[in-house]
């Protein structure tokens, strides 16, 4: 069985990524409890299952329960998915001295020291998941996503154990309401889906195309997709390319965290919103992510 290991920076916490990964029992993309995470993830035409654990500090020990070895490029791809899933390539520094005597902020910073972003490195999963979630609560969209997987995403099992893949462009651009609608997707959920399925097919959008685009210009291509608003563009900018500026202003979490921590009356408007994070110019979706943790 293959292992390696992964340097990681200081200021990460694989604790609370675990916390994060463990929000739903619904969740059939990984497998994870208090001390470890496996998953699978296609590299190439390959399919891998790995275990990611931490036992030494700053170092994360990657083992690979697939049959036989990887080649030097599977390894080197296989470390930028976990790289990119962990956030492990962004400086927190900056940001930690940003917010370090922060009123908001700063409190919980100390509390949740080492928190990132788990990110959905495939652009694809990141829309589908937004639209799944939109309005309706966290636990209903990921009994949607469950039924959703189960039905259209690959599988494989390993050590008696089934791993899945989120389903593709090609298989959800054939789908039709009488697939989804029997799932509990209302009809704008399944239309939607679809579409963005069909936009990726087509090759209108993509992962590669978006990459490198200033925040503005990316998140044009993506509204672009019908179903695809300014929420769901931010946030799969924020989990997918890590745009430190991409920021969800309408999301009702950053709302009611603001009106937690400042015990508010009534949810801030949106322009209060706006005022407050003028001082995290630069790490809007850090600033977001910690809230969201907040609450």
């Amino acid at each position: 069985m293959e292992t390696f290991r992964i340097s990681v920076p200081e200021e990460f916490s694989f604790k609370l990524s675990l916390d994060f990964l463990q929000r739903s029992p619904k969740e059939l993309l990984h497998s994870v409890d208090d001390r470890q995470v496996s998953k699978l993830v296609q590299i190439a035409s390959k399919k891998i299952v790995v275990e990611i654990t931490s036992k030494k500090v700053n170092l994360l020990e990657v083992r690979v329960l697939s049959r036989g070895l990887l080649q030097k490029f599977e390894r080197e791809q296989l470390t930028t998915f976990i790289s990119e899933w962990f956030d492990l390539d962004t400086d927190l520094k900056p940001f930690y001295a940003l917010v370090d005597n922060d009123k908001l902020l700063g409190p919980l910073v100390n509390k949740f020291f080492g928190y990132r972003i788990i990110g959905q490195p495939d652009l694809f999963e990141s829309l589908v998941w937004a639209v799944l979630g939109q309005q309706i609560n966290l636990q209903f969209a990921y009994m949607l996503k469950q039924r959703f997987v189960e039905q259209f995403g690959e599988k494989c099992v390993v050590e008696n154990k089934t791993y899945y893949l989120f389903p593709t462009p090609q298989v959800v651009a054939t789908l039709t309401d009488e697939h989804l609608l029997p799932l509990q997707f209302s009809r704008q959920k399944s239309k939607y889906v679809v579409l963005i399925a069909q936009a990726f097919l087509s090759g209108e959008i993509s992962k590669e195309k978006l990459r490198g685009l200033p925040l503005q210009e990316a998140k044009e291509q993506l509204v672009k997709i019908k179903g695809v608003g300014n929420w769901t563009a931010n946030y799969a900018l924020m989990k997918t390319f890590r745009y430190p500026t991409a920021f969800p202003l309408e999301d009702a979490g950053v709302h009611n965290a603001i009106k937690n921590l400042k015990k508010m009356k009534a949810k801030p408007t949106l322009d209060q919103v706006k005022r407050i994070f003028k001082k995290y110019k630069g790490w809007e979706a850090y600033a977001t992510l910690y809230l969201w943790k907040s609450l």
